[in-house]
């Protein structure tokens, strides 16, 4: 077959990407786009295998994509699908690199954090079009050594034909031009010293292991242009996800201190105490609970619904969808808040997935909606607040659509990372930046209202006792420290 060499790279005017075109790749985002989205690359980006590409310095992440490149061979200009494939000459290995460190300088363009010199390496060889079946190639990479992503066409959101035709209305792909196709999921980040390796095949053709090797850029960026610049959101999506970026699910406001405390407290105590900081609309409200002799302490992640419609709800309702991600990121103590409108005439979750989300340590489940399977979710050690029982599955009313955003729950507004404390009063949704504050004056409180019942159940009046005037206040000093001490003033 023949080879990609300094020619097939001279011939490429232009270097078309396309965003997300494989389902496991829109899982891991998070995302299913409707129609094809593209981003220009520059054709000074191209190299051969067996080159180097560099991480430019300050750069923290290099990010690999391996994917499939198509070559055309002939000009198309508003050409239909059924005849797309015929202007594609060969089919090659690719690797979309680029550094997510500049990201935040591209406004969407990608023209900074893809376009660098070496940023798409492509080849070894060539397989021609017209020997293959474009729903049958299979894309393999590999990260020193480790196979890292591996995938088929079968189930492309967007067929290679598709692709060519649509570019074709609003442009001319000239003959040599590169089309990226998307890559699946798996791709992560690589560090100088490591060696990439991308192979298309199909059947016994293959391209060969397209590989690049990464080495450490030397030369600083100048002051004039936008510099690197990361944080764990950038880290996140380079990574694929929070776990494999080596991130908390959320950075915890939540120490097994504190958590003691918020235990230690009723949510009633809790609930005074954040009104006298002016925060009246923190309860979820209108919820019954399958243990409501548990006490729950633990970090929200949240889960959203939308009205189901069906043409939406064919894209983002089947697979992995936003609800088996969240049950299946649900991390140790962490507690699921969905948000399902209030809606009763459906089930939200069921026992397979409440098993699920137990499996994976969650502290709880919480949903404005319905509970299916109840009498299994009940079972369950793991508690489940919910609105109602109902037998009917989620796409009755209901679209899983987002993660780990903010929502609103049985009339209160919770957003990922709050503190949600539950006991048998209610549930609570508590600002982690007054936790620790708002948690010692409950302690405080109970330990006053402790004295208070001690004096009312010796047969003291309320009067003056409850609130404590001055005397009782002086009264309440010896007590406390009286406690303290292991003993109790007398009356």
């Amino acid at each position: 077959m023949e080879q990609v060499n300094g020619d097939t790279l001279a011939a490429a005017r232009k270097v078309v990407a396309v965003h997300i075109n494989y389902p496991s790749r829109a899982a891991q985002r998070g995302r299913t786009p409707a129609q094809p989205s593209y981003f220009l690359k520059p054709s000074s980006s191209l190299a051969v295998s067996g080159k180097t590409v560099e991480r430019p310095a300050g750069c923290e992440l290099l990010g690999y994509e391996g994917e499939i490149a198509l070559i055309i061979g002939k000009a198309a200009r508003r050409v239909g699908i059924e005849d797309a494939w015929s202007h594609v000459a060969a089919v090659t290995a690719s690797n979309d690199l680029g550094v997510y460190d500049l990201r935040w300088a591209d406004k969407g363009s990608n023209l900074r954090s893809k376009g660098g010199d070496g940023f798409t390496p492509v080849g070894p060889a060539l397989i021609p079009a017209d020997a293959v079946d474009p729903a049958q190639l299979r894309i393999r990479t590999w990260h020193n050594g480790e196979l890292v992503q591996d995938d088929t066409t079968g189930d492309l959101l967007f067929p290679f034909a598709r692709l060519v035709a649509d570019l074709s209305q609003l442009l001319t792909l000239e003959e040599g031009d590169i089309i990226l196709t998307g890559t699946p999921a798996g791709a992560s980040v690589a560090k100088p010293g490591d060696v990439l390796e991308v192979e298309v095949s199909a059947g016994d053709l293959t391209t060969g292991r397209l590989v690049t090797r990464v080495e450490e850029g030397t030369t600083p960026f100048a002051d004039f242009g936008a510099g690197p610049k990361v944080d764990d959101l950038q880290r996140e999506e380079a990574y694929g996800s929070r776990e494999a970026a080596g991130l908390p699910a959320f950075a915890s406001a939540l120490s097994p201190e504190l958590k003691a405390k918020l235990e230690s407290v009723a949510t009633a105590t809790l609930s005074s105490q954040m009104r006298k900081r002016g925060l009246n609309n923190v309860s979820i409200d209108g919820l019954q609970a399958t243990r409501p002799d548990r006490k729950v302490v633990g970090l929200a992640r949240t889960l959203r619904y939308v009205p189901n419609r069906e043409d939406l709800f064919k894209i983002h309702g089947g697979g992995f969808n936003a609800q088996k991600r969240a049950i299946d990121s649900v991390n140790e103590g962490e507690i699921l808040v969905m948000e399902a409108r209030g809606e009763k005439g459906t089930g939200t979750v069921g026992d397979i997935l409440a098993l699920r989300a137990q499996v994976r340590g969650a502290a709880a489940i919480i949903t404005d909606g319905g509970v299916r399977d109840y009498t299994a979710v009940a079972g369950l050690e793991m508690p489940t607040y919910f609105a109602n029982p109902h037998p009917a599955v989620l796409g009755r009313r209901h679209i899983p659509w987002d993660t780990d955003i903010t929502i609103a729950c049985g009339g209160a507004t919770v957003q990922p990372g709050d503190i949600i404390v539950a006991d048998s009063d209610g549930i609570l949704v508590v600002p982690p930046a007054i936790a620790e504050e708002l948690v010692d004056d409950c302690i405080a409180q109970e330990q006053e209202e402790t004295f208070i019942f001690e004096m009312v159940k010796q047969g003291n009046s309320v009067d003056g006792l409850y609130p404590m005037n001055a005397a009782w206040q002086a009264r309440y000093k010896e007590w406390k420290a009286g406690t303290a001490e292991g003993s109790q003033p007398n009356d």
